[in-house]
């Protein structure tokens, strides 16, 4: 099982950024993105079934938009509207459909800068 993320980079306040993660192995059920800003727990960003339900962190909303292509097993995230405050560590995140269990990607930085 591997995830693949791609898409990070510096980019200033007010700006876009697309992360993509390119899953394979297995079957996938919900698939997502998490951050880890420095000094901090790393958290939920978004996450996506693979039926098209969305669930967003409150910080977010409005701003990011999460996508999937079930056919390819690759999850998107669009970035608008970029705030330094969105600077991190950006995983991709993803759980077996069968196995249940969660597998992660190595993770891209996203440097917003003000």
């Amino acid at each position: 099982v591997q995830l693949v993320e791609s898409g990070g980079g510096l980019v200033q306040a007010g700006g876009s950024l697309r992360l993509s993660c390119a899953a394979s192995g297995i079957i996938f059920s919900t698939m997502g993105w998490y951050r880890q800003a420095p000094g901090k727990q790393r958290e939920l960003v978004a996450t996506i079934t693979n039926g098209g339900s969305t669930n967003y962190a409150d910080s977010v909303k409005g701003r990011f938009t999460i996508s999937r292509d079930n056919a390819k097993n690759t999850v998107h995230l669009q970035m608008d509207s970029l705030k330094p405050e969105d600077t991190a560590v950006y995983f991709c995140n993803a759980k077996g459909s069968y196995n249940g269990i969660t597998y992660w990607g190595k993770g891209t930085l996203i440097t917003v800068s003000s």
